[in-house]
């Protein structure tokens, strides 16, 4: 469960949304819509950790009733996906999952996981390429992949589809609901598309400026 209790982002002590308060439950996916500019990706940044300078966050977030505002970001435990895959591009497409996936497992077996889980995303064959080497589509899914591995316990999807065509959109849209639906993690998607909010999300947050 991810709680927002009166969370709301400020310029130089400013607010500039409205407060929000929600709860995201097991496997739910909550949108937030509202205009370009109006805030939707830094509050997830706030979420996250990745706020900008210029900016602050304010109100309370908490992931299975502990609090996370005020931890580094690699203790949130929350799984990020945005419009850019932000693949390590110098690493080949395995190793850019073995990053992601710690487990106590000798790395013999991580990589046998790992050649696993790309035969289910169409990756087969594909573990010693580079990241510059695949489709829109392939990187498209190995972030998502990557995103997984590490077993995030929220995921924050900031316009993960917008740059892919439609045929694309539809597939990555269907992988993450059923990646979602698979692990039951609370979700929030940020878009401008009503189509994604309309097939997936479990309902819809107007994000409103001040």
């Amino acid at each position: 469960m991810l709680t927002l209790k009166n969370v709301y982002i400020a310029r130089d002590h400013a607010p500039i949304i409205a407060p929000v308060s929600e709860t995201i439950n097991a496997g739910e996916v909550l949108a937030l819509m509202g205009p370009s500019g109006v805030g939707k990706s830094s509050l997830l940044a706030y979420l996250s950790g990745t706020l900008p300078s210029g900016l602050s966050g304010h109100g309370e977030v908490t992931l299975e009733h502990l609090a996370i505002q005020d931890l580094p970001i690699e203790k949130r435990q929350l799984g990020l996906l945005q419009q850019s895959p932000l693949l390590f591009n110098h690493l080949t497409v395995e190793e850019n999952l073995l990053f992601a996936y710690k487990s106590p497992e000798s790395r013999f077996l991580r990589k046998q996981a790992i050649r696993s889980k790309l035969e289910e995303i169409g990756l087969e064959g594909l573990e010693h390429q580079l990241p510059q080497h695949l489709s829109g589509g392939q990187q498209a899914r190995l972030a998502l992949l990557r995103t997984l591995l590490a077993k995030p316990k929220a995921l924050l999807l900031d316009e993960p589809f917008s740059k892919l065509d439609h045929s694309l959109r539809a597939e990555m849209r269907e992988l993450v609901l059923d990646a979602i639906q698979k692990t039951q993690v609370p979700t929030i998607l940020v878009t401008h598309d009503q189509e994604d909010a309309d097939l997936m999300a479990t309902r819809v947050y107007s994000l409103r400026s001040i």
